[in-house]
This record gives C-alpha cells, sequence and structure tokens, in this order.
C-alpha cells in the first residue's frame, strides 16, 4: 500500500508542476511533429521511470535487437494492465504513441500528456470516427512516429486471450512501416491482480518478435500474418515462464 502511495503522490505531483512542459510540447508539435512528439517522449519517459522504480518491478526485455533503430513500427501487443504503456514507453528505441479507447480523452490532464506523445483516441462504436483514427495513425507512422496497438480493446486477465479486433493493422499496410508483435508477460501482477490495491515487486517480461513488413506480402499471406499474431504472442508467452 505504502508502494501505491508514493506511486500516486509522485504522479499527481509530477503532472501537475510539469504541466507548463506541456505547452512546450504543443509549440514544438505545430512547428515539427516528429521533433514535438520526440520532445514529449522524453519527457515522459522519464516520468515513467520514476513510476516503476517506485513500483520495484524487475523488467526484463527480450528481442529489442528486432525492433529496427531507423524507422517507426506498429507495436501489436497483448493487454493485461496500465503498466503495458508505462514500461513499453521506458524501453522502446524511439517514441511511441498508443492507439486508446475514447474515455481516456474524457480524463484532466492525462489526456493531454497523452496527445503529447500523439496518442489517439478510438471510438470502437462508431465505424467512421474508427476508420477516421486509423487514417491520422497511419499518418503519424508516415511521419516517424510508432505507434502501439492492443488489439483485445481492454486490459484482459483472464487465462486466455480476448478476439482481437484487426482492423488496426491496416496502418502499417497503408504506412509501409513493420509490425512487431510484442509478448507481454506478469504486469498485471504490478498492480491489477493484486487485493487490496496495492503495487508489488514483481518480475514482468516484454519481448518484441521480428519485425514483419505487410504491404511487402501477398494479400493470402498478409491475412495468414494476421491471423497468426494471437497464436505468436500465446507462444512467446509460454516461453516466458515465469
Amino acid at each position: 500500500m505504502i508502494r501505491l502511495v508514493f506511486a500516486l503522490l509522485f504522479t499527481l505531483l509530477a503532472v501537475i508542476f510539469c504541466l507548463p512542459a506541456h505547452f512546450s510540447f504543443q509549440a514544438a508539435i505545430k512547428k515539427n511533429h516528429i521533433d514535438g512528439w520526440t520532445k514529449a517522449w522524453k519527457f515522459v519517459r522519464k516520468f515513467f521511470k520514476g513510476v516503476i522504480f517506485l513500483s520495484g518491478a524487475k523488467v526484463e526485455v527480450r528481442g529489442l535487437e528486432n525492433v529496427p533503430k531507423d524507422k517507426p513500427v506498429l507495436y501489436v501487443a497483448n493487454h493485461r494492465s496500465y503498466f503495458d504503456v508505462i514500461i513499453l514507453q521506458t524501453i522502446t528505441p524511439g517514441p511511441v504513441g498508443f492507439v486508446a479507447k475514447k474515455e481516456f480523452k474524457k480524463y484532466p490532464l492525462l489526456n493531454r500528456y497523452m496527445d503529447d506523445i500523439g496518442c489517439l483516441f478510438l471510438d470502437r462504436e462508431n465505424p467512421r470516427e474508427g476508420l477516421k483514427t486509423i487514417s491520422e495513425a497511419t499518418d503519424h507512422l508516415k511521419e516517424g512516429l510508432s505507434m502501439a496497438l492492443f488489439p483485445e480493446g481492454q486490459r484482459n486477465h483472464g487465462s486466455e486471450m480476448l478476439p482481437f479486433k484487426a482492423g488496426g493493422y491496416r496502418m502499417a499496410e497503408k504506412s509501409e512501416r513493420a509490425v512487431v508483435v510484442t509478448a507481454m508477460t506478469g504486469l498485471d501482477d504490478i498492480f491489477e491482480n493484486n487485493k487490496p490495491l496495492a503495487l508489488r515487486k514483481r518480475h514482468v517480461i516484454i519481448e518484441f518478435a521480428k519485425p514483419v513488413y505487410p504491404h511487402e506480402l501477398e494479400k493470402a499471406e498478409r491475412k495468414e500474418f494476421y491471423d497468426s499474431i494471437p497464436s505468436k504472442i500465446v507462444d512467446m508467452q509460454k516461453s516466458h515462464q515465469l
């Protein structure tokens, strides 16, 4: 419980007292999108590292050498915890925005920082708006910002993954960027699985698969790859043996 209290206080103070930085990021983004997003990412990453330190989590990263360093990618991952976003932001070689559910747009202050790092808010109940968001994410990838997608659509604490919504894969295809399948194990043990609510020291694993470029595949091969992503993540998780 003490860890959680310290983490919450740290978060609250950081969000409030660092709010002026938001306006600096927005000014930088208006001048050059990728430069502004990178500036914001470097700032937010330091804050997230502080949260991870307070949580006591031990983060093991596998396959980071698979992630292209000179081009943006689309990370496609399973989703179990708020720490998925926090930890992923601290280990990627470059800035990354997230496709988040629209409800996050209603959170004061948080929505500003999410916008600063290039996050987009997806309305799954409105197909037209959903397509617009995917188009915007495609533009982000073209401009040099990596994006992260959680096709399950929500945090999942079950023993099996939820059905994957594959519509977001098109952003990699249309931007001619790589998909990097990403498997995360144990992250919900840091916070969500603890009762009463508390932050616990936990060993977690994030693994990156080799990049795949969907636009280089034939239509049938591309569909086969997309369909294989959930099982690929499961296989990677089995090897983690936490």
